[in-house]
C-alpha cells in the first residue's frame, strides 16, 4: 500500500455526503491502521478571537484574532487541530507530516498564537476526518474521490474557495466540467 500521507483528497462533484460535499482535505496520516486528515477549505462562522474566549485564553494582544477557524471534519469536533507550516519551536502534541507542515493539538501553540509568538503560517480547524483500515481505498475504488500529492501552499497562500479548484488543477482538470452523475458500463 502506497501512503497517502501529505496528500489531498479532493471530493469529487457527486459526494453529497454534507460533512464532504465540496470538500479538500489535506491527509496527515495514512497507513494500515486507517486515515486521518483535515479539510482544509470549509471555514467556520467562528473567529480565533471567539475560539479563545471559549478556551478562556487571553488574547488582548493578537495579532490574528480575526483568522477564521475552520471546520475540520465530524470527527473530535471539540477537539482543535492546528495545521502549520514547520516551525523550529518543539509544540506539544506535534507531527511532522511533510518538511514543511505540521499538525498540532496541544494548547501550547494557542497561547503561543494568543501572544503573538506562534508559527506564522497556520490553519485552526475544529474536528477532523478519519477512515477505518480499508475504508478510504474501497470509496477511492468507488470513484468518489481524487488524490494528488498536496502543495502546501495551496493551503496557507489562496483563500479558502479557490483551494479545490487549484488542488484539482494539479492534475490537470477542471471539477466545474464534470458530471455529478455517476454510472457504469
Amino acid at each position: 500500500m502506497q501512503s497517502l500521507r501529505n496528500h489531498f483528497l479532493l471530493a469529487m462533484p457527486h459526494l453529497e455526503d454534507p460533512n464532504f460535499a465540496g470538500s479538500l482535505s489535506y491527509l496527515c496520516d495514512h497507513d494500515e491502521n486507517g486515515t486521518m486528515g483535515i479539510i482544509v477549505n470549509h471555514p467556520l462562522e467562528l473567529t480565533l478571537d471567539v475560539l479563545f474566549e471559549q478556551v478562556d485564553i487571553d488574547a488582548d494582544e493578537c495579532p490574528v484574532r480575526d483568522t477564521p477557524v475552520y471546520y475540520g471534519g465530524p470527527t473530535h469536533k471539540d477537539r482543535g487541530f492546528i495545521l502549520h507550516r514547520g516551525s523550529s519551536e518543539p509544540w506539544d502534541s506535534s507531527i511532522q507530516v511533510a518538511d514543511d507542515v505540521a499538525l498540532t493539538t496541544s494548547m501550547d501553540m494557542l497561547h503561543a498564537l494568543a501572544a503573538g509568538k506562534g508559527p506564522d503560517t497556520f490553519l485552526i480547524c475544529l474536528g477532523c476526518c478519519g477512515w477505518e483500515a480499508g475504508q478510504l481505498e474501497n470509496e477511492l475504488k468507488e470513484n468518489t474521490w481524487l488524490t494528488v500529492e498536496a502543495q502546501p501552499g495551496i493551503i496557507f497562500d489562496l483563500p479558502p474557495e479557490q483551494r479545490l479548484n487549484a488542488a484539482a488543477g494539479i492534475l490537470g482538470i477542471d471539477l466545474n466540467l464534470l458530471t455529478s452523475q455517476i454510472g457504469h458500463s
